[in-house]
């Protein structure tokens, strides 16, 4: 059984869900320390040809509290959400699959959450339902009680909860784990390696590893479901 592991990210780029597509069960990170002016609340859409970063507004954001801690600020994200609808009309609106993907989108960040946690997994679930993406998902801290691990001695517990005989991590992993430590308990460790995804968006030279939200905007589910299958381990 292959497993995969990762934080949860809003929306984020083709790459992760490549990541889910390649795993039979894949865990939502979300017990983890909270990474500011990292990506979990942060991402780029294409915006006049350039990208754009946006920003959720979260309160209480530090380092030294869990993901799922980390709760949206409850004033400023109602006011944050409808901009942001605006924004993505104003840069995707003559894009060819606009109507389908802003109702997803609209649909994700309208579902109940409280934590930036719980609205990031509504975003990985609506995307994965939109591309008919069958996966089982699990959230980390609602499972394991493995918290008192930390690094390769997590990952490995997890595995071995699992019964996973193989594990598939992101490329940035390759300067975390070593493939020997991960054996010695009968476990493969593969890395991911996305391919070369082009696409057409409006204008300008191609922008790469922007949300899946562009990806989604300018192709059809059967492309992207194509473009999901582009990368070796």
């Amino acid at each position: 059984m292959k497993l995969a592991i990762m934080q949860p990210y809003v929306f984020p780029y083709i790459g992760y869900f490549q990541l889910v597509s390649a795993a039979d069960k894949f865990v939502i990170y979300n017990d983890v320390y909270y990474i500011k002016q990292g990506w979990i609340n942060r991402n780029r859409i294409l915006l006049k040809g350039a990208p754009h970063l946006f920003t959720i507004p979260v309160t209480g954001a530090s380092s030294f509290r869990l993901i799922r801690e980390i709760k949206l600020s409850p004033d400023l994200f109602i006011k944050w959400k409808q901009k942001f609808f605006k924004l993505l009309h104003s840069a995707y609106a003559k894009a060819p699959h606009y109507s389908a993907v802003i109702a997803l989108v609209k649909e994700a960040f309208n579902k109940e959450a409280a934590t930036i946690s719980e609205l990031a997994v509504n975003s990985i679930k609506s995307t994965l339902s939109y591309l008919q993406i069958p996966a089982k998902l699990i959230l980390s801290s609602a499972t394991y009680s493995n918290q008192k691990l930390a690094g390769a001695e997590r990952v490995i517990d997890i595995c071995l909860q699992e019964k996973a005989s193989i594990y598939i991590n992101a490329p940035g992993g390759m300067e975390l784990y070593d493939k020997s430590y991960f054996q010695s308990w009968g476990i493969e460790l593969k890395f991911i390696k996305p391919g070369n995804i082009v696409y057409k968006q409006l204008e300008g030279e191609f922008v790469p590893a922007l949300s899946i939200i562009d990806v989604m905007m300018f192709n059809s589910v059967s492309d992207i479901r194509v473009m999901l299958n582009n990368y070796t381990l």
